[in-house]
């Protein structure tokens, strides 16, 4: 890929369109990059623009470190937020958010577009980015921005630019356009792709938009599919000595469905349902079943003992009477110390002057 075409915003992406999503969660976000790991190393991605999404769509890139995001036609009001999440088992889930973005020149008066990027910088690899656009609060955007375009149009073309492998033993591998669409085997997917025996509007609704709930189920059996042909591969290669010889297995074929009814997803939301049903059990039991009076609260002085406070309320009885018979008798000592100094004065009188005539 070119360093020019990188510039104006080319970027290696993987090759399938996503199923979009309203609301992307977190957990779904840590979901899809700890399978993007496997499908990464059998996808070639594909370089391409990302110009104006639509709400509620979801890229996942390859972007090696020292590399800035590229353009994605949306000029933004505020500086991108950073922070991380702790997941178990060590990991960590990096969230880049910028918010109020708005598209130049297309008469958008208010900036009301979010842009969130995932990754896992402990437990994952770093350079798997998933990108979610969605809406939140607007801000009015000023005329002055409103005509200054944050790219030039129209795109050059890049269809000579092949596709890549940017993980696994054909890391680095190109893979030329005339191929399949970006070296992707025919049932290999994230979502959305097409399957064995199914075209490719799989998941699609009335009127062409996509059923959310179809799309993740296919999206699932895709990607688990993958993952047990990947282990079983992996196995096989690393016990040469060990296999046996086996007939041919056609895996695509004889994956039954009743294999493929145990996603992730249902046991999610069943590890979930259960979960919710035992707390909200607890509460409700408690509520029918539990005490309805509520315990007095003891009495004040009920930490006391009475024996103890009996017994200094006699101690402080005697040290009372004490103190009383020592102050009776510092007064009856001062009392006769008094009269003492009076009855000497009395003794000792005044001598009358003799006048003389």
């Amino acid at each position: 890929m070119s360093s020019s075409l990188q510039a104006e915003g080319l970027c290696l992406r993987f090759p399938e369109n996503l199923p979009p999503h309203a609301n992307f969660s977190h957990e779904l976000a840590v979901q899809m990059l700890g399978r993007a790991i496997s499908l990464a190393t059998q996808v070639a991605f594909q370089p391409s623009y990302i110009d104006k999404p639509p709400d509620g769509q979801i890229y996942l890139l390859f972007i090696p470190g020292g590399i800035n995001f590229p353009q994605d036609g949306i000029r933004y009001m505020e500086h991108e937020q950073r922070y991380t999440i702790p997941l178990q088992a060590g990991r960590e889930l990096e969230v880049i958010e910028a918010r109020h973005g708005f598209v130049p020149l297309s008469g958008e008066m208010a900036a009301s577009r979010v842009r969130r990027r995932y990754r896992l910088i402990k437990g994952g690899h770093p350079f798997l980015v998933l990108v979610h656009y969605s809406r939140g609060q607007p801000m009015a955007v000023p005329p002055a921005l409103q005509a200054q375009p944050v790219r030039q149009y129209p795109l050059r073309q890049h269809h000579n630019e092949p596709a890549v492998f940017v993980l696994g033993e054909r890391q680095g591998q190109r893979v030329p356009p005339s191929g399949p669409v970006g070296g992707m085997p025919p049932n290999v997917g994230m979502g959305g792709g097409a399957g064995p025996g199914v075209g490719v509007g799989v998941g699609m609704g009335v009127g062409g938009r996509p059923d959310a709930q179809a799309m993740i189920a296919q999206q699932n059996r895709e990607m688990e599919a993958l993952e047990r042909r990947s282990q079983r591969e992996r196995s096989g290669s690393m016990n040469p000595a060990q296999r046996q010889p086996q007939p041919p297995q056609r895996h695509d074929e004889e994956d039954s469905a009743e294999e493929l009814e145990h996603i992730s997803t249902r046991t999610l939301a069943l590890t979930r349902y259960r979960r919710n049903h035992e707390l909200m059990n607890e509460v409700f039991t408690h509520a029918a079943f539990g005490d309805k009076q509520p315990p007095k609260p003891p009495v004040p002085y009920s930490i006391f003992e009475k024996a103890e406070l009996e017994n200094r309320v006699e101690l402080l009885s005697k040290e009372i009477e004490e103190l009383q018979a020592k102050s009776a008798a510092r007064r009856s000592a001062r009392e006769r110390e008094q009269q003492g100094s009076d009855v000497s004065m009395d003794e000792v009188g005044v001598v009358p002057s003799v006048v003389v005539a």
